[in-house]
């Protein structure tokens, strides 16, 4: 069969989501300056995570504890829950339980309208992001302001967070200069730290008035029915401590059994993250501010969220991507992400271990995509500070793919022509590379490479032939 150029691409690709990924990756994949922009921020990640690597004695025996700890709530997640639901209403907290998007937004705004607020402070959380809460909130009304640096830039410029850890990682200091400019009128040649500044004056006011807060939780520990959160600016301790009310957002995967398990995890975190010894501040909130304690929210409410992850939770082998605790390092290493960026995903967890999660999250045959965009080097697998295997993951994703017959009908039948031609030496070596490169002009094949890649010419002989010649 011919196909038209223009078409052949597409009459493979299984859905609309597929194609919107490969038509952006293509794009970003030649936009020399966003790419000049994501090596400069991410060769400056791996000189901090290569002196954060450093500091450790054994960093191999911390990887094995900490893995070792997340198989073991997997391995007792309800039990886990359940304990640390107790333990948190026993310290004055409210906890809801929230199964997708839509019910943790309408709790949100069903206390933020008990509250009488107009306004809510958020630290940065990827949780958040995946049930869109920001897009609700507008919609009804209510101004929901970013406080962490990165995702203030972010929000101010209309976007998404672009990396778990880093959200404006795509934007230059140029770039983040004559945005503030625009917006704020402020230089357009401002430093990094004139920015900065500007951003925290700018903040202090809003932190006063707010009455309510919302947070994510890096942890939840169970036998105290605590949250952790740990954070490099303050702006997640101002977030739960000025307002009245305090929500905290969670997955259910985000268990730890004490606080005794936070001395091998947060620095961990950090130095897998951002190459720290630890970051900035580290807290640990037990619940409302008691009657003793000047300070405090006088509210505080936990939501749980599924959102997907039991169905990931009941797979045998996927539910092992659970025990993630959001390093973001698997992205800075996979080269993947590190030419096509973060945008290019249509995910809020991009990377390698969104790769992973999103397809149980938000539906394989939708999301199938992102697990076959993936090189498949390993290094993902490496870095990972629970030891997930990124690459068998992703490995099993499109197993489960292809036995679900979820791709195209054509590229089955292509697919098994090539396992028909590829296991046979004689079809192989037939034609000679004269007929093969006429056949691949003819069926349009640098379609496939796309426009800036040529598809090279078959040799005149074949490897075997060669081998043979030169080794008579």
């Amino acid at each position: 069969m011919i196909f038209k150029k223009s078409a052949q691409i597409e009459y493979l690709m299984s859905g609309k989501k597929e194609k919107i990924f490969l038509k952006e990756a293509q794009r970003v994949a030649f936009d020399y300056k966003h790419r000049a922009t994501i090596r400069f921020n991410i060769s400056r990640y791996e000189a901090a995570f290569e002196k954060g690597k450093a500091r450790y004695k054994d960093l191999e025996l911390a990887r094995d504890k900490a893995a070792f700890i997340k198989r073991k709530v997997l391995a007792g997640l309800p039990e886990f829950l359940e304990e640390f639901e107790k333990n948190a209403i026993t310290n004055g907290s409210e906890v809801f339980w929230a199964n997708d998007s839509d019910e943790a937004g309408n709790i949100i705004l069903k206390i933020i309208k008990e509250t009488d607020a107009q306004t809510v402070v958020k630290s940065k959380s990827m949780t958040t992001e995946e049930v869109e809460l920001n897009k609700r909130l507008e919609k009804a009304g209510i101004n929901s302001i970013e406080t962490d640096l990165g995702e203030f830039i972010v929000q101010v410029a209309g976007e998404k967070p672009y990396h778990i850890v880093t959200p404006a990682m795509h934007k230059s200091k140029k770039d983040i200069a004559a945005l503030f400019h625009k917006k704020f009128a402020t230089p357009v040649d401002a430093s990094p730290e004139e920015m900065t500044s500007f951003v925290r004056q700018k903040l202090r006011k809003t932190f006063r008035t707010a009455k309510v807060g919302i947070t994510g939780a890096n942890f939840l520990l169970a036998k105290e029915g605590a949250i952790a959160l740990t954070e490099n600016e303050g702006n997640g301790f101002m977030s739960y401590s000025f307002p009245k009310v305090h929500i905290v957002l969670a997955g259910i995967e985000k268990i730890l059994p004490s606080l005794q398990d936070l001395d091998l995890m947060w620095p961990l975190l950090s130095a897998h993250g951002t190459g720290q010894k630890v970051t900035v501040y580290n807290s640990v909130v037990f619940g409302p501010g008691k009657e003793v304690e000047p300070d405090g929210p006088e509210r505080m409410v936990i939501i749980l969220l599924d959102n997907g992850r039991s169905h990931l939770y009941n797979l045998p082998e996927q539910s092992e991507a659970l025990a993630c605790i959001r390093c973001g390092a698997c992205l800075n290493a996979c080269p993947i992400y590190r030419n096509v960026g973060g945008y290019t995903y249509n995910s809020v967890y991009s990377g390698p271990i969104g790769s992973v999660i999103t397809p149980h999250f938000k539906g394989l045959r939708e999301y199938q995509h992102l697990s076959f965009a993936s090189s498949l080097c390993g290094k993902c697998g490496e870095v990972c500070p629970v030891k997930i295997p990124l690459p068998a993951l992703l490995l099993k994703n499109r197993r489960d793919v292809v036995v679900g017959k979820m791709r195209p009908k054509m590229e089955r039948m292509v697919m098994k022509g090539m396992e028909h031609g590829l296991s046979s030496r004689w079809l192989m070596d037939s034609g000679g590379g004269g007929f093969k490169n006429f056949a691949a002009k003819l069926t349009g094949i640098n379609t496939f490479v796309g426009p800036n890649r040529e598809f090279p010419d078959f040799s005149r002989l074949s490897f075997s032939k060669q081998w043979k010649i030169k080794n008579k």
